[in-house]
């Protein structure tokens, strides 16, 4: 089979109409019917039954398109490949996240990158509560995605991952607990609490720090304070004794960003960043 007979057999097989397939493919209706005409003299079988109202695989025809679309699979993964090699994007890109639902609130950038970089084999390490850039700092990962603006020396921020409301962590029985949102002037006489060194997603410095998440959450529901934390906490951390509660709308929200060590922007890290942009 010829490149273009595999395409329109593929793309028939899937769309199961004449005039999609060629609308898909940008090629005449009869170029669709006269390739299955041919491919179908040649092998001696039908390979689809076709009356003035459908479109469906014969047997002989869906077990041809499994065996094609695998082997089309595995030829495209594999120029995509070599491409990759030939500009330097193989090999092994380790990621740093401050937490399981890091990877899943980003996974759509993985997939892009994923099917972009075939050639990159993509690992994931969870960083440290306290100090999520500990990973990148040693050198253990490549990049990470964490709270932004990244600030410190030694470190390039890169491109926003993405961006999430701020809720604020109350005991259930706090004054605030039953508000439908909150504003910065509510946290005023309340002792704040920050989630180990990450960026304060609000214009106020904290009164306490948590060393780990458990630390943090049994400490609001026993009363010891608030914590203002991203959106993702109250699907994540829920827990009877918490009430998560919004922020008014406009208030700063918490950016995810990409950073990665200064000086250490490899072709791959390159990659990662242009698969956030889009």
């Amino acid at each position: 089979m010829e490149r273009r007979e595999i395409e329109i057999f593929l793309t028939l097989a899937e769309e199961l109409h004449f005039g999609r397939t060629a609308e898909r493919l940008l090629v005449s209706q009869a170029r669709v019917s006269q390739t299955v005409a041919k491919l179908e003299r040649r092998f001696g079988v039908a390979l689809f039954e076709r009356t003035s109202r459908r479109v469906a695989l014969t047997p002989v025809g869906a077990a041809l398109y499994a065996d094609v679309r695998a082997g089309h699979d595995r030829i495209r993964k594999g120029i995509a490949a070599a491409v990759a090699a030939g500009r330097g994007v193989t090999g092994t890109l380790v990621v740093g996240l401050e937490a399981p639902a890091v990877a899943e609130l980003a996974a759509d950038v993985f997939a892009r990158f994923r099917a972009s970089h075939p050639g990159v084999e993509v690992g994931f390490r969870e960083t440290g509560f306290t100090d999520p850039l500990d990973l990148l700092r040693a050198g253990e990962v490549d990049v990470a995605v964490t709270n932004a603006p990244v600030d410190e020396e030694g470190f390039e921020e890169g491109p926003e991952v993405y961006r999430e409301p701020v809720v604020l962590a109350v005991p259930r029985r706090h004054r605030l607990a039953g508000r439908d949102t909150v504003t910065l002037a509510d946290l005023d006489g309340e002792t704040v609490f920050r989630a180990g060194r990450r960026a304060a997603p609000y214009r106020r410095e904290p009164d306490r720090t948590a060393a780990t998440l458990l630390d943090l959450m049994t400490m609001i529901a026993a009363g010891a304070g608030v914590c203002p934390l991203a959106a993702h906490a109250a699907d994540y951390f829920a827990r009877p004794s918490l009430v998560m509660v919004a922020f008014e709308p406009g208030s700063p929200p918490v950016r995810w960003a990409l950073c990665w060590r200064r000086g250490q922007r490899t072709a791959r890290v390159a990659a990662l960043a242009a698969a956030v942009r889009g």
